[in-house]
């Protein structure tokens, strides 16, 4: 933990200290924790946020596996899911959707057998399928600027696994059981377009090692009728008591379990009675210790969103060139990320400048402001693939509005001004016909907005190296 959270946490433990005895019954009185409380919750706090990734995805995995056959937002475990457009405006499945790209993903278990991931010829079309870990760190990327077009084969092999591989089948090592593939194709977003996606959507597949080069139906999905298949994925997560928590960290290690990496956080853990393999056991600890870890999911929710707001911004836009899709043993920060959201790309494959604030640091607002981002002659997002700007209210979902527009994006015809600059306006009414085109629709309230470079470019201007940064975002005169 910070030294602030530390300082906090103190304190707060402290006082909780105090109370508590008085209301435990006598025999717990009498028995001393075998932790002092200041150090069972640091450790608690620490272990929640280790494994915040491992839950979420498991929330998330079950949110969209939890049906019978698969749809364009669902499939079962082992089935691929094929987005057949863009989310329509009032679809809530997905927080931060986008409209550049049609999802193609799959859920995995590869803990018993090897999966096999077959890619197509992909010709001229855009492409990025990474796969992740349980644990939220990108295992391989498969894409148009990394494996290339043609088509591939991976096999996606468990913890421990040996075998021999078919001929032409690539090895994916992954140290969980479960994996996550979250790729995406470009689209224009025309019926055409999509009609020629589709297309290539049916021929990506996943099929169990032992059913490579066979006929394959795969089965049924099994559904739990009691899964909350609404509330959000976030909401879910930060919803479960100290308890349900760690036993579900616990459960979920058995088949995903810590790297070698983590052997000091494990050998934390296990003094909280939080050993991967084995249930959780809280027995062991005091009963003072006990009631404070109640706190624990607040604590961590604190200390991850602390640690969001410390993040540095570059004309008002937080983006990250580094450390991010692999975490290493930075757990704070992929903690943090996993509450943005599962799922994060490496910066090299893709970067996404999130803004919630204009030059003057006022958060946007569009019943009281209209707003303008100017991009300097040359000085559109540098991507080697291609780039957009979306906007989102809120809570991160697309606007509604008169022209069905959600983004403006590097397929668009914008118009220039007389300097080679190009206005965008970020507004709740028309800015007037003659400047439509260059008109991203915002709500009459709160919004975001979320800027994707796919393939950042390499060589200046470039925003992997600081050569090239967002503009800031002004309120228009």
């Amino acid at each position: 933990m910070t030294r602030w959270c530390n300082r906090w946490v103190g304190r707060w433990v402290s006082l909780l200290c105090l109370a508590i005895p008085g209301l435990l019954p006598v025999s717990a009185r009498a028995a001393p924790p075998d932790l002092g409380a200041i150090e069972a919750v640091r450790i608690a706090t620490e272990a929640y946020i280790y494994g915040y990734p491992l839950v979420t995805f498991d929330l998330a995995r079950k949110q969209q596996t939890n049906v019978v056959q698969a749809d364009a937002e669902h499939a079962p475990m082992g089935q691929m899911i094929r987005m057949r457009s863009y989310p329509a405006v009032d679809n809530h499945c997905r927080a931060a959707p986008n409209a550049d790209t049609l999802y193609t993903e799959a859920w995995l278990d590869v803990s018993k057998e090897p999966v096999v991931f077959s890619i197509p010829d992909m010709g001229n079309r855009y492409y990025m399928m990474p796969m992740l870990s349980g644990w939220s760190e990108v295992i391989k990327v498969a894409a148009s600027t990394t494996t290339g077009s043609k088509a591939q084969a991976y096999a996606i092999t468990g913890p421990g696994w040996s075998g021999t591989l078919p001929k032409g089948v690539t090895q994916v090592k992954s140290p969980t059981g479960m994996v996550w593939i979250l790729g995406r194709i470009y689209s224009t977003g025309t019926p055409e377009d999509y009609k020629a996606v589709h297309a290539l959507q049916d021929q990506f597949s996943v099929v169990p090692l032992s059913a490579w080069g066979k006929p394959y139906t795969p089965p049924p999905g099994v559904v739990d009728p009691a899964f909350d298949m609404k509330t959000a994925v976030r909401k879910q997560v930060n919803a479960l008591d100290i308890e349900a928590y760690f036993s579900r960290l616990a459960q979920l290690m058995k088949t995903n379990p810590p790297t070698a990496q983590d052997a000091a956080m494990v050998a934390q853990m296990a003094r909280i009675g939080l050993v991967p393999g084995k249930d959780y056991d809280p027995s062991g600890l005091g009963a003072i210790d006990r009631e404070v870890l109640k706190a624990v999911p607040k604590l961590a929710l604190v200390e991850m969103g602390i640690h969001l707001k410390r993040q540095k911004t570059t004309n008002g836009w937080l983006f990250f060139t580094k450390g991010v899709g692999n975490f290493g043993t930075d757990y704070l920060t992929r903690g943090m990320a996993n509450l943005l959201g599962p799922g994060w790309n490496r910066p090299q494959d893709a970067v996404y400048p999130l803004s919630q604030k204009d030059a003057k640091g006022d958060a946007y607002d569009g019943s009281k402001a209209n707003y303008v981002v100017r991009f300097a002659k040359g000085q559109l997002p540098p991507a080697d693939a291609f780039w957009s700007l979306t906007m989102y209210d809120s809570d991160f979902f697309f606007v509604p509005n008169a022209l069905n527009r959600y983004d403006l994006a590097q397929r668009d015809k914008l118009i220039t001004n007389a300097d080679g600059s190009i206005d965008m306006y970020l507004q709740a009414e028309s800015p007037g016909k003659d400047k439509e085109a260059n008109w991203l629709p915002a709500p009459k309230g709160k919004f975001q907005l979320v800027m994707r470079l796919y393939a950042p470019r390499k060589t200046a201007p470039s925003v992997l190296d600081g050569s090239w940064t967002p503009p800031p975002v002004r309120k228009a005169p």
